[in-house]
């Protein structure tokens, strides 16, 4: 078990977000489906279960590999993954309040998404930090090596941002709950100027350096986290704001809810096409099945999550129509990386190193005299 973590990196706990997202956006679905319910709560369960696996064997790879776990944190194309386990913590403690404590009561649901959020938050905020000044002093990149990966560790915040108001009904009336909530709107700030900053290294590199190597395709989904996460983030705002800070305050968050909601989502959904065309032409040109599937997870999530907040804001039946098709999206995205996760962990493949580069022959010439 202890060598089989040697190179159990950070970005696993993509797979973790990627289910916990499965939960809440089915949630929030303008359906009535039998059992439908009952399935958000199983995944979440599932999240839950694979979020305190992967801690353990992440804690074992930072005890017995330590050499290993430094290689990560100075290799640019593993550090930013650092971002991935700030949002799953958050993911899941944002699905036991949604549906957890269907399962678990509120009391309980309340103490472990308050656990789950106050961590996540604080990786997050440290990942926002430290990622971008590794990579600035100790890393080198070159904006030919910009890829939207960059975008996780200042994408974390966003997700604090839009999970932490479903605590503001459970602290004490008054500074408490408005402390919270516009610390949320805080952080909504921070990771969308962080994200204004890098998304254009990310654009510039894929316009002038050509597309992206097939196995890194993918991550062109990632964008859509923060754009998804946003506009979920401003609806959240305006429904916990009422009672919570000042009307004319409220009433601003409504107006931000619709107003940077609509054009983000477009942007999104423009973003969406430009994605999906170069994983098409990367599965023409063989692209296979690694890691970065999980990309196509939990960013679409994000859309249906904002898809359903314009639904709400909105009235608009249009974004009902678009959240139930994200979200089938979603669903075969999550079940087709799910069955390639499990049988690379299975034949031991997804844990193997890398496999060193083949070592080409000097040709040989025949001397004559």
């Amino acid at each position: 078990m202890v060598t089989a973590v040697r190179h159990l990196g950070p970005n696993w706990y993509a797979s973790v977000m990627g289910t916990a997202i499965v939960a809440t956006a089915g949630a929030g679905l303008p359906l009535h489906l039998p059992g439908l319910r009952t399935a958000c709560t199983a995944a979440w369960a599932l999240s839950l279960a694979m979020l305190l696996a992967l801690l353990a064997a992440r804690t074992l790879h930072w005890t017995h590999h330590r050499d290993q776990a430094r290689a990560h944190l100075l290799d640019p194309a593993m550090a930013p993954f650092y971002g991935c386990l700030a949002m799953a913590l958050l993911a899941v403690g944002g699905g036991t309040l949604v549906v957890g404590q269907d399962w678990i009561g509120v009391r309980a649901a309340v103490a472990l998404d308050a656990v789950l959020f106050g961590a996540g938050t604080v990786v997050g905020l440290t990942a926002a930090v430290a990622v971008p000044y590794l990579m600035a002093v100790r890393h080198h990149v070159h904006l030919s090596q910009a890829t939207p990966v960059w975008l996780l560790p200042v994408v974390a915040p966003m997700v604090s941002a839009a999970l932490g108001p479903l605590l503001v009904p459970h602290l004490p009336p008054g500074q408490p709950r408005e402390t919270l909530l516009l610390a949320c709107f805080a952080m909504f700030g921070l990771s969308l100027l962080a994200t204004l900053l890098m998304l254009p290294l990310v654009f510039a590199r894929l316009v002038t350096g050509g597309p992206l190597p097939l196995a890194l395709t993918p991550t062109l989904f990632l964008v859509l986290g923060p754009l998804g996460q946003s506009t979920t983030a401003v609806g959240k705002f305006a429904d916990f704001a009422p009672g919570v800070v000042p009307p004319a305050y409220a009433q601003g968050f409504s107006l931000l809810a619709v107003l940077y909601g609509v054009p983000v989502m477009g942007f999104a959904l423009l973003w969406l096409g430009l994605a999906t065309a170069h994983v098409v032409r990367a599965r023409r040109h063989g692209m296979r099945f690694t890691m970065t599937w999980w990309a196509f997870t939990f960013p679409v999530g994000t859309c249906v999550t904002g898809a359903e907040s314009l639904s709400h804001h909105t009235g608009l039946a249009v974004y009902d129509g678009l959240a139930i098709v994200l979200y089938g999206v979603l669903v075969a995205a999550w079940a087709t990386a799910a069955v390639h996760t499990a049988r690379g962990l299975l034949s031991g493949a997804l844990l193997a190193g890398p496999r060193p580069a083949p070592v080409a022959l000097r040709p040989v010439t025949a001397r004559t005299t």
